[in-house]
C-alpha cells in the first residue's frame, strides 16, 4: 500500500504556534524532491505537544497542501483509545489515506492490551492503520506475533507496520506469519538498508526531512535493486542518520533544516529546547558530507 521514503514531517513554529506558511512550504519542497507519502503528527512533529484542535489542524493543511499528489498517513496515536479514534475520525473526514498509530505510552498496556486497542481502533475507525512500534519511546513492544495476530484478525484494517524495535529479524517474522504483501516500513533510518533487503519497502524516516532527494534516490536504487548505487547513497546519509539523534529529536533535524531554508525556524516546544553545540557541530558536519551545504 506505501512505500520508498516517507518524512516524519517536523511541526513548524512561529512565536509560539504553528507555522502553516512554513509548513505548506515543506510539503510542497518534500513533494517536489520525491518523497512518496507524508506524515504529520508523528513524533517528529511534535504531536505530543500539541493540543488537539492544532493537531487535527496541521493533519488538515498536510491533507489540503499535498492535494492528492502522495498519499498523506496522518499521525493519530495516543495511550487513549478514545482520543486515537477521535484523531482517525477527523483524520478520514480531512482526506487523509491512513492513520499511523503508535502504541499507547505510558500506562503500558500488555500484548492482550495492543491486540484490544488496535482491534477497537479497526472496528471502530474508517482508515487503514499502519501501526507504529517504537519501544524506546513507548516503553511498551509490539511483539511478533501480535501484529501477525492484528494483520489476521483485521487484513483490511491493519495494512502496515512502522517498526523501531531494532530488531531486523522480525522483518522476516512478520513476512512469514502475514505474507509479502504486509506493508513493513522501517523506523529506524540507519537501519534503512538490511530492513529492505530483508523486506521492507521503505522508511518512514527523520532524515528525509532534510534530505528529501537523497532519501528517495536512495530508495529508487534499492527497488531498482542497484545495491551498489545504494550503499554508495547509504554512506552519503549515514553520519546524517545518527546526527539527527545527537540530542532530543526533533532539535537536530530542526536546526537542519535552517541550515538548508531560511523560512524554518529551529522553535520546539517545551519540555523540549534547541539541540547543543556538540550536537549542531555533528549536524554541520553531516551535512556538509552529504553535500547539502
Amino acid at each position: 500500500m506505501f512505500s520508498g521514503s516517507i518524512p516524519a514531517l517536523i511541526t513548524p513554529f512561529r512565536d509560539g504556534s504553528f507555522d502553516e506558511s512554513a509548513f505548506r512550504r515543506l510539503v510542497d519542497w518534500q513533494i517536489d524532491n520525491g518523497s512518496a507519502a507524508l506524515v504529520p503528527c508523528g513524533t517528529t512533529g511534535e504531536a505530543s505537544t500539541l493540543s488537539n484542535d492544532e493537531h487535527h489542524r496541521v493533519i488538515e493543511v498536510c491533507v489540503e497542501q499535498t492535494a492528492g499528489r502522495v498519499p498523506v498517513i496522518a499521525g493519530c496515536g495516543s495511550n487513549d483509545t478514545r482520543t486515537a479514534l477521535m484523531h482517525m475520525e477527523h483524520s478520514k473526514k480531512c482526506g487523509a489515506d491512513a492513520a499511523l498509530v503508535v502504541a499507547p505510552y505510558y500506562n503500558r498496556p500488555n500484548q492482550e492490551g495492543l491486540i484490544a486497542h488496535f482491534s477497537y481502533l479497526a472496528e471502530n475507525g474508517d482508515l487503514p492503520i499502519v501501526v507504529y512500534n517504537v519501544p524506546g519511546r513507548t516503553v511498551t513492544d509490539i511483539a511478533p506475533e501480535t501484529v501477525v495476530e492484528l494483520a489476521r484478525r483485521h487484513p483490511e484494517k491493519i495494512v502496515g507496520l512502522k517498526d523501531a524495535s531494532g530488531d531486523l529479524s522480525r522483518v522476516t517474522d512478520h513476512r512469514m506469519g502475514i505474507g509479502p504483501d504486509f506493508c513493513q516500513l522501517s523506523g529506524d533510518d540507519e537501519l534503512w538498508l538490511p530492513h529492505s533487503a530483508a523486506g521492507g519497502v521503505g522508511c518512514i524516516s527523520v532524515t528525509a526531512n532534510v534530505a528529501p532527494s537523497l532519501c528517495a534516490e536512495f530508495q529508487a536504487a534499492i527497488a531498482a535493486n542497484d545495491l551498489a548505487r545504494a550503499r554508495e547513497l547509504n554512506a552519503r546519509l549515514y553520519p546524517l542518520h545518527y546526527a539527527m539523534f545527537e540530542d532530543a529529536s526533533p532539535g537536530p533535524v530542526k536546526y537542519a533544516l535552517t541550515r538548508v531554508h531560511n523560512w524554518l525556524t529551529e522553535e520546539l516546544r517545551l519540555p523540549l529546547t534547541p539541540c547543543s553545540a556538540a550536537a549542531r557541530k555533528a549536524v554541520d558536519e553531516a551535512l556538509e558530507h552529504a553535500g547539502l551545504v
